[in-house]
């Protein structure tokens, strides 16, 4: 991996030493800097789960991902700088309090003095590491975290009273990750082939362009405005999350390729 490139990515200088509080640094800037966004599934591009492809789309062509792309890859990024680093799946809850699927969510785990949860793939969620042993509410810019214990051993997650992911305790390489990261491209069932999302956190809120609607949270104020042409909508993608893109994403319902296309990538 070329480290330099990635750092430069996220606007920080080659860190010091592999603690805490340069993992705190790390996890700030990436939110800041790389989006959480689907646009992938939308455009017709296949979801590659390499280091090489991923380190091509985030770093090189400056884009963004979801879950397994952006935890992958920055679970990458850590090991190079020195950390103990492990990926762990994770059910998500959904609204009704009813479990998603086996590896609905991919997470990282660095251990220092103990270990710490490290997400940058789950949209609005921590800026700042979580103790994972910590038993009181852990206050972050993005709302209050609970961790809980849950049965056979793994650990629920809740943000301000609502659990949001149920994590395992056992390690997992990125290739296991492969087949539900094709599902979630591919599936109708999934909540991102019916949805057309760019987000990221900012110093006041946070931005998302969610098709031709972009919305901004500003101290606790959401504002929302359309954005009435194909010009306007390049212009909030390079503005506000730095992404040049070459031809804008296809609305939901109306993929540019069929599921049979988008076929998974095996590492």
């Amino acid at each position: 991996m070329d480290v330099d490139a990635y750092l430069d990515r996220l606007g920080v200088a080659w860190p010091a030493a592999p603690d805490l509080a340069t993992l705190r640094h790390l996890q700030e800037r990436h939110l800041a800097a790389v989006p959480f966004e689907n646009l992938s599934i939308h455009l017709g591009e296949p979801i590659e789960l390499t280091e090489d492809a991923l380190f091509g789309k985030i770093v090189r062509r400056r884009r963004g991902g979801f879950c397994y792309e952006l935890n992958g890859l920055f679970a990458a990024l850590l090991r190079s700088l020195g950390y103990d680093v492990s990926l762990h799946a994770a059910q998500v809850f959904r609204p009704d309090g009813t479990l998603g699927p086996p590896l609905d969510h991919a997470a990282i785990v660095v251990s220092l003095d103990e270990d710490w949860l490290v997400d940058v793939g789950f949209g609005r969620f921590s800026r700042h590491p979580l103790r994972l042993a910590g038993v009181d509410a852990q206050s972050d810019p993005d709302g209050e975290f609970l961790v809980l214990d849950a049965p056979l051993g793994d650990i629920d997650v809740l943000q301000d009273g609502k659990p949001q992911y149920r994590l395992e305790r056992r390690p997992r390489p990125l290739s296991d990750f492969v087949p539900m990261a094709w599902w979630q491209a591919t599936s109708p069932s999934s909540h991102f082939t019916k949805s057309l999302t760019c987000s990221r956190p900012t110093s006041q809120g946070r931005v998302t362009l969610s098709g031709d609607r972009l919305i901004e949270t500003v101290d606790g104020v959401r504002h929302e405005v359309v954005l009435a042409s194909e010009a306007a909508i390049r212009l909030a993608y390079r503005v506000y999350f730095g992404l040049a893109l070459s031809r804008l994403p296809t609305p939901p319902g109306e993929s540019p390729l069929t599921s049979g296309e988008l076929s998974p990538t095996l590492p």
